[in-house]
């Protein structure tokens, strides 16, 4: 590939952030910090796995990623990655032990009255920034799904205009 904008390869980045119910220290939370650990083993392992982040803001943060989003939670854990494809996230999320912690989900975390998360194409090999993350979040929950940022359920297929 020559690098030009029409033949330059994209990844899926994604960016999704959950409201917790409690500290990640309290017994409530227990269940999900001991899934945290084999999650991230499988994710790293998953087909189409490129990158990942995440960082932990907990109440009254100021100047941490995404702090305007705590609301009246116990803090926010927020997750960033970079995959191959659309279909490369969606079978690591669609897979155990992800699978399980999902169903879990409503014991740990908030329900977020907005969108938690974020989808958008960069160039591969790019490594995304948690600055990036939060613009295109905001950007979805005012906009809705577009080329900029948009959803698992409203993707945009990966084009080079959009980077």
């Amino acid at each position: 590939m020559d690098g030009s904008p029409t033949t330059q390869r994209l990844h899926l980045a994604q960016v999704n952030v959950s409201r917790l119910l409690a500290p990640l220290s309290s017994e409530q939370l227990a269940g999900f910090v001991a899934a945290s650990g084999p999650i991230e083993v499988a994710g790293a392992g998953a087909r189409g796995f490129v990158w990942r982040t995440f960082v932990e803001v907990p109440p009254g943060a100021r100047n941490r990623p995404f702090d305007w989003d705590v609301g009246d939670s116990a803090g926010l854990v927020v997750n960033l990655s970079v995959w191959e494809s659309l279909e490369a996230l969606d079978a690591f999320v669609h897979s155990s032990p992800h699978r399980e912690a999902l169903r879990q989900r409503r014991s740990w975390f908030v329900r977020h009255p907005e969108a938690s998360s974020a989808l958008w194409w960069v160039p591969a090999g790019q490594h995304q920034r948690l600055v990036e993350a939060e613009q295109r979040l905001r950007h979805l929950r005012m906009f809705g799904p577009t080329p900029h940022a948009f959803t698992a359920a409203n993707p945009y297929p990966p084009d080079s205009s959009q980077v």
